[in-house]
């Protein structure tokens, strides 16, 4: 195991004394091997202007500039984490939301409630109806 020493002292990080921000360190282990690069670009800025409780309120117009993506890409990594369960979005805000448990998945809309039986069957490619106990007498 490496010992670990401080470096330069002088210049130990300490929480700022304007602004917010951190990241849980479980995000790259248990998140960062499947998100796109830009995805990863994205919740890393949100994550670093997020005020205390994960809000944000940048534009998208201010975020491509940003983050120089253009505005499909965009869309395409805020839908990236939005699929694992990392962000909530709702305009004009959104929040980085506490890691998800293993396993857990609050999507989809609307409800953002847990996934229906039906959409868990969906999913998997089998239809609720070919259950043949349940069309027997």
């Amino acid at each position: 195991m490496i010992q670990k020493h401080i470096l330069v002292p002088q210049r130990l990080r300490r929480p700022p004394a304007t602004g917010w921000s951190w990241i849980d360190r479980r995000f790259l282990r248990e998140h960062g091997d499947h998100l796109s690069r830009e995805a990863m670009l994205l919740y890393l800025f949100l994550a670093a202007v997020a005020d205390r409780h994960g809000l944000s309120f940048y534009s998208d117009n201010t975020l491509t500039s940003r983050l120089r993506l253009s505005q499909t890409v965009l869309a395409e990594a805020r839908e990236e984490l939005l699929n694992r369960d990392l962000i909530a979005h709702q305009l004009p805000l959104v929040q980085v939301l506490s890691l998800p448990e293993r396993g857990i998945q609050r999507r989809p809309e609307p409800g953002q409630g847990l996934f229906t039986l039906g959409d868990i069957f969906r999913q998997a490619g089998v239809s609720p109806a070919a259950n043949p106990r349940r069309n027997a007498p």
